[in-house]
């Protein structure tokens, strides 16, 4: 069983600091500053940690908007509208070309005096993280849709449905089981661009260890913390989408028990 895996690998994250004090040669170590038997120490833990809901609800939120905004574009993708084609071809080789901390700085200097649009910090780390992960999000569902047999769109014309009508009901329902998988990944790999948003001022996990290294000046140690902080997250989203797609799978062996998969 895959449940009682996780514990054992978190557990062996508490090691860490053991091995970093004996591969760190002269340097003076100061894991008091997150040491949990001190007051102070405790103190800095929950500083740290206090950056969780923040790291996780802009992320839950730019996801969101991104498998939206990706579904939409990668509908002309399979289009046999060349011109549809070519605009799904340009949004996702133009918009993957730029890296995130480059829109992110623009989505925050560029807005105000472009558009005078002015958004908070959680806005415009949204809006940024979004436009930068909507291509990869496009291409999940393009190649999704497109893995479903031709035998399935045929049924559904044959059914009288229209296009929508046959991708609501018929089209879209199996491909989400298949791209569960990269979905999940790509959630991981926002979680880890949401520390960029950092930068300019939201207070994640990366910005409260900014913060904190500031006033105590134990780089090293604060920022081991983080990446456990990172590692535990990720684990614990990575479990939860692999229960998911273990589930869905259980589903579609009881509708199709000829399935082999």
């Amino acid at each position: 069983m895959c449940f009682p895996k996780l514990p054992i690998k978190s557990f062996s994250l508490l090691l860490l600091p053991i091995f970093l004090t004996s591969c760190g040669g002269d340097y003076t170590w100061g894991w008091y500053v997150i040491d949990p038997l001190k007051d102070a120490g405790r103190s800095n833990i929950e500083f740290l940690i206090g950056g969780f809901l923040n790291t996780l609800s802009i992320s839950l939120v730019a996801i969101t908007i991104s498998v939206v905004v990706g579904l939409l574009v990668s509908i002309p993708g399979i289009s046999t509208n060349k011109y549809l084609r070519a605009f799904n071809v340009g949004y996702v080789t133009i918009i993957r070309s730029i890296p995130v901390l480059v829109m992110v700085l623009w989505v925050h200097y560029g807005l105000p005096v472009v558009l005078d649009i002015h958004l908070s910090i959680f806005a415009t780390g949204v809006i940024a993280l979004a436009i930068c992960d909507s291509p990869f999000e496009a291409e999940i569902f393009r190649a999704g849709i497109q893995s479903i047999e031709k035998g399935q769109h045929e049924a559904a014309e044959s059914m009288g449905l229209k296009y929508f009508q046959k991708m609501r009901l018929i089209i879209l329902p199996q491909a989400i089981r298949r791209i569960i998988p990269p979905l999940g990944n790509q959630f991981v790999y926002m979680l880890k661009m949401s520390s960029l948003i950092s930068v300019i001022g939201y207070t994640d996990l990366t910005r409260r260890a900014s913060e904190l290294n500031v006033t105590e000046y134990r780089p090293l140690e604060i920022y081991s913390f983080l990446i456990l902080e990172y590692l535990a997250l990720i684990l614990i989203v990575t479990y939860l989408f692999h229960r998911i797609e273990k589930h869905l799978k259980a589903n579609e062996k009881i509708q199709n028990p000829s399935s082999t998969s």
